[in-house]
């Protein structure tokens, strides 16, 4: 019989669901419970594949095509390929199971009128369900392959999406096609190479009301080429989104501050053809020149999806890939991702050169490289690609990325900066230009060119490119200064990178990019007895910034993820409440005190690095409230054995207005390090919300108040000979406070990354000039 879990509407889920629902299914569904205009739809579920598999006496004869298979020969994988999908496609939906698919499906428009809020009577509901007897609704039926229980495994593009899809013969017909597509050449062969077994690997079919769009497109909620987190990018075309992503037209470039939602820059494009629905069939249309010139989006519309970006981004709390679509005037999300290449770097920085490019693109993915050209006009032709080459091609998709692995940078005709070019391009961490118009025309086979993937450019021969001018280039002659210049960071595999920079040490390691990374809530390690793998996997992860920068000190912050944030980890629902406003709930000191099992972990990974001789991680505590969670904190620290080590350093962050201006009590209390928590201060100083958009024009760390309260805390310390650094973004976004705070006697500033050489340069001016007047 049939599983009830067989099949879903979409508020049914949520993204801890992927391994019912698969990554698409299980972001539609947490979208839809966000209240995001997602346009609805239900989800015929894993259990249902099993089933349908189980049913139909599959797994058997599929393991025989599968046994002993040479996925490298091309000729034996496309047999088994064949003969699986096959054996899929001849088989019959189980009656019970295509009995309930259909019954979803005469209810999904009444369904969807439910979610949207629209009140239904009887009658109109029963008129609604005649109609959809004569004329049901139209969908897309999108693969959305499962795989909860295999790290690191992403199935994005393997399996099929297949749209204008109408009438209950047609939707099982396709659901049967999406089954098979888990069995074509490229999904084999990647299970094959990554040695996963491939009935671990389920699929799901998403059944979502096809969005006849008159304009679509793509957006990130950061800048996904310069990574400025302080930009939403935002990629539109006319008709439907399968051109965008394909590449096939380059698309209007809009960019939109994220603080202040002002249209900054945008790029608008010609467009020569678009894809639209043609009755069940979707067709191309070509454009005349006044339509194809027009712009995409109004301003409005720009900001509206701003506003919509920036809810998502907020939901997941990671930056997001966003797929959207219009119809009759109306946004609608028809997918969100995390932004995945964030933290990878290019091979090469891109600089200016004073030669004249032969062909100017849109930057997609950063870095300067010398290369033969070779030219790809279609799949068949990769295997022409050897190490090194530049592969210039009319666009790319899935097939080219063997191909794409082997080159040194990529060079596309059409596409935007967030066509596949462009994002498999800043995963691979190669230069990339996409939508240069002509290249494979005007650049020739063997030909010898530079990419400059930052620049946009492409020159003829090789270029020694002069660098750009920097006001934060890193002087000649390291400059010494009295306050030491440290560093934020939060992801491990940056870590050797900044380490080489001008950075006395590490000012604040956030904890919760790695234990997000871990995507397990830590009381589940506890729950299955598995403490050790958890408290293993950090302290390696810790050691990856503690080694680089030995001797320099590394001041890890305990976790303090917030209650929402935590509930986002595997198994979270089942340890977090629910609280109204989780940045001043059950965080921090409090937390670990009252729910100690977590904190003893951390502990044990910190005290695990120093077991090893390294003597430069010290622990800070975060949102310490009142004296006596401090008292309660360092009990726990020494229970578990760290402060037998003299050199062990116990610092607190002061973020919370009762800590400032309660100073005193702490520091008699004995600390090593005060740390000033900048972004949780200036919001509980001021009572403005620092994620709510209404009130942002209040939130300023240079308000009076604030900076008095930041002069105070520095004095405090120094009255008490205790170290007093700075961590929250302020003096990395304001030079006024990092020079107030060091006029102050602030004994350290702790800044991103990208200003540790202009944050030395301004603290060694200011200095300078200090001495002088004494």
């Amino acid at each position: 019989m049939v599983n009830k879990k067989s099949i879903v509407w979409f508020e049914e889920v949520g993204k801890e669901d992927v391994g019912l629902v698969g990554g698409k299914g299980a972001n539609l569904g947490e979208m839809t419970n966000a209240k995001l205009p997602v346009p609805y739809g239900f989800v015929v579920t894993s259990n249902a594949y099993f089933y349908f598999i189980e049913k139909n006496n599959l797994a058997k004869h599929i393991k025989d095509y599968l046994k002993n298979l040479n996925s490298e020969n091309p000729s034996e994988l496309k047999a088994a390929s064949s003969n699986v999908q096959k054996l899929i496609l001849a088989a019959t939906i189980p009656h019970d199971l295509s009995k309930k698919i259909i019954t979803f499906y005469d209810e999904l428009l009444i369904k969807e009128n439910t979610y949207f809020g629209k009140r239904a009577g009887f009658f109109s509901k029963s008129i609604k369900k005649i109609s959809s007897l004569y004329n049901p609704p139209l969908v897309a039926v999108r693969s959305s392959a499962t795989a909860e229980d295999l790290p690191g495994a992403s199935f994005a593009g393997q399996q099929e999406t297949y749209l204008n899809v109408k009438g209950e013969a047609h939707l099982l017909q396709k659901i049967k096609e999406c089954y098979a597509s888990l069995f074509t050449e490229r999904a084999i062969y990647y299970r094959q190479q990554q040695k996963f077994d491939h009935f671990k690997v389920g699929l799901a079919a998403v059944v979502q009301r096809m969005v006849e769009s008159d304009r679509s497109g793509v957006a990130f909620s950061v800048d996904p080429i310069s990574k400025d987190k302080n930009k939403i990018v935002i990629e539109a075309i006319f008709g439907l989104g399968e051109y965008i992503v394909q590449g096939k037209v380059t698309p209007d470039h809009y960019e939109v501050d994220k603080r202040s939602l002002v249209l900054t820059k945008k790029e608008i494009k010609y467009q020569n053809v678009k894809f639209v629905k043609s009755h069940i069939e979707n067709k191309e249309v070509r454009l005349g020149p006044s339509e194809g010139k027009k712009q995409k989006l109004t301003e409005e519309e720009i900001i509206k999806l701003s506003f919509l970006i920036k809810d998502i981004e907020n939901h997941y709390f990671f930056p997001q890939d966003i797929e959207w679509a219009i119809e009759n005037r109306k946004i609608f999300i028809t997918q969100s991702r995390p932004i995945t290449t964030l933290s990878q770097k290019s091979k090469v920085e891109g600089q200016k050169s004073m030669e004249t490019p032969i062909l100017v693109g849109a930057p997609a993915s950063p870095g300067v490289v010398t290369g033969p050209v070779k030219i790809i006009m279609t799949p068949k032709e990769i295997s022409k690609v050897v190490t090194g080459d530049i592969l210039v091609a009319p666009q790319t998709n899935p097939d080219y990325v063997p191909a794409m692995k082997k080159a040194a940078a990529i060079v596309t005709e059409k596409g935007g900066r967030t066509s596949h070019a462009a994002i498999v391009s800043r995963e691979l961490g190669i230069p990339a230009v996409v939508g240069a118009e002509g290249a494979t025309r005007i650049l020739k086979e063997g030909s010898v060119i530079t990419v400059n993937g930052q620049m946009g450019e492409i020159f003829k021969g090789k270029i020694i490119q002069e660098p750009q001018n920097n006001k934060s280039k890193v002087p000649s002659k390291k400059l010494k200064t009295v306050t030491k210049i440290y560093v934020n960071m939060a992801q491990p595999d940056q870590a050797k990178k900044v380490a080489s920079m001008d950075a006395d040490g590490v000012g604040l390691l956030r904890a919760e990019f790695i234990i997000a990374d871990i995507g397990v809530h830590p009381k589940e390690f506890i729950k299955n007895h598995k403490e050790n793998i958890f408290i293993n996997r950090l302290s390696n992860e810790l050691m990856k910034f503690v080694v680089p920068f030995n001797p320099r000190p590394v001041i890890y912050r305990a976790t303090d993820f917030k209650t929402n944030e935590y509930r986002n980890l595997k198994g979270g629902k089942l340890y977090e409440p629910h609280e109204e406003n989780p940045m001043l709930g059950y965080r921090g000191a409090y937390r670990y005190i009252t729910n100690p099992d977590v904190f003893y972990m951390e502990l044990a990974a910190v005290k695990k690095i120093w077991d090893k001789g390294y003597r430069n991680l010290h622990l800070m505590i975060p949102f310490v409230r009142v004296p006596w969670e401090l008292i309660k904190i360092k009990e726990m620290v020494e229970k578990s054995g760290l402060l037998a080590y003299p050199e062990f350093k116990l610092w607190i962050m002061v973020e919370v207005p009762s800590a400032a201006l309660n100073l005193e009590e702490f520091l008699r209390l004995g600390v090593q390090g005060v740390s000033i928590g900048t972004n949780d201060l200036t919001m509980m100083l001021l009572g403005v919300d620092r994620d709510s958009e209404e009130v942002a024009p209040i939130y300023d760390e240079r308000t009076p108040v604030v900076t008095r309260t930041l002069e105070y805390i520095v004095k405090t310390c120094q009255k008490y000979g205790v170290t007093c650094s700075i961590c929250g973004q302020a003096p990395s976004d304001y030079e006024e406070i990092a020079e107030m705070l060091v006029r102050a006697g602030i004994s350290s500033l702790s800044v991103n990354a990208d200003v540790i050489d202009r944050t030395r340069q301004l603290v060694f001016k200011l200095e300078k000039s200090l001495y002088l007047k004494k």
